[in-house]
């Protein structure tokens, strides 16, 4: 496969949605058919035509209790139109990530239901990963620790709302102006390093030789991935896969990371989700516990190991006083408890 195709091929519970449409078994025999059916409408602005569905008929949308409720007549007709993209399977079913647009009128709908001069916004709502309380507290979590990534500095949208169990996120790569709609290109670097697999453990040398390749200015790009992989050893973000990292390509033609996504404390995941993409070898000698004097010099190819060697040490300190940053952006205390020693492990290895 052409790496890209694995961006806009239905996953995780989408994958499972079309699955069961299609009749089909789980496996690389059905890829192909998932692609052609289930791909119409992914994130960024690329498409299969021939899976593209059009506007429905006239709906009227449903309201923000019956998302948060997940009221069966809105899952039916999310399904229906392709709009699960993502999740896991709990005791009644899929709790998954659902692509959604807001109208005018603030009703919602599944994204690519409605025409686009009708659309005010567009989101992405997401629930627990199962049931049990510790899925829970992994997505209440997940909008204050991306308020601790923005007083960090790092590159973050708009702020996040948690309503009961489900999270309303803003989508980045969707613009409308003017009745019209802007689809920005979004490619993970999966796909810009050319790792056609799913599941495959990233190696963040690869990735960052990717940005080095790609980014209109790959200095800034690729202090901004060192920076957040800082804060995901130092908070405990274990499911740093390259698909979740991505390039946002404008219409103006730049290439840019895109803001960050998808960051929460998942090392609580009753999964045991491991630290997906790490160091090679003597970089990254204890998992979690990356070598940051021995990564600078390893990536010169790439950047100036004196400039990013600066922008580790000036990062010690706001490392060391992340607890205090987690409290004041409502990280609950059982959270900033369980990642204060990682966090003064990591200042001092700064």
């Amino acid at each position: 496969w052409p790496a890209f195709l694995l961006d806009i091929m239905p996953a995780g519970a989408g994958r499972r949605v079309w699955l069961r449409r299609l009749g089909l078994n789980d496996g690389a025999e059905a890829d192909c058919k998932l692609l052609t059916n289930g791909a119409g409408n992914p994130p960024g602005n690329i498409r299969i035509a021939g899976a593209a569905l059009p506007p429905g008929p006239m709906h009227p949308g449903f309201s923000r209790d019956e998302i948060v409720e997940k009221n069966a007549d809105f899952i039916e007709y999310a399904e229906e139109r392709g709009a699960v993209v993502a999740g896991a399977t709990d005791v009644q079913g899929d709790a998954p990530k659902f692509l959604l647009v807001r109208d005018h009128n603030e009703r919602w709908h599944p994204d690519g239901s409605l025409p686009d001069n009708e659309v005010k916004d567009y989101w992405i709502v997401k629930f627990p990963r199962g049931r049990t309380e510790a899925d829970r507290t992994v997505l209440r979590n997940e909008s204050p620790y991306l308020e601790v990534a923005r007083r960090f500095g790092l590159r973050v949208e708009a702020p996040l709302e948690l309503i009961e169990d489900a999270l309303f996120i803003p989508r980045f790569d969707r613009t409308v102006s003017g009745g019209s709609v802007i689809r920005h290109g979004l490619e993970s670097l999966c796909s810009a390093a050319d790792i056609a697999e799913y599941g495959k453990r990233g190696n963040h040398a690869v990735f960052c030789t990717a940005i080095s390749r790609y980014a209109t200015n790959p200095t800034t790009e690729i202090i901004e991935y060192m920076r957040r992989e800082i804060l995901n050893t130092a908070l405990r973000n274990t499911d740093n896969h390259g698909r979740n990292t991505s390039f946002l390509k404008r219409e103006d033609g730049t290439v840019a990371l895109s803001p960050i996504y998808d960051f929460a404390p998942m090392f609580l995941d009753p999964e045991g989700i491991s630290r997906s993409s790490r160091w090679e070898g003597l970089l990254e000698p204890v998992i979690g516990r990356p070598a940051w004097g021995l990564i600078a010099k390893s990536l010169a190819s790439v950047i100036n190991p004196d400039e990013l060697l600066k922008v580790m040490l000036r990062d010690a300190d706001l490392v060391a006083r992340l607890p205090e940053t987690m409290k004041a952006c409502g990280v609950e205390e059982q959270v900033i408890d369980r990642v204060a020693d990682r966090c003064a492990e990591i200042a001092a290895d700064l």
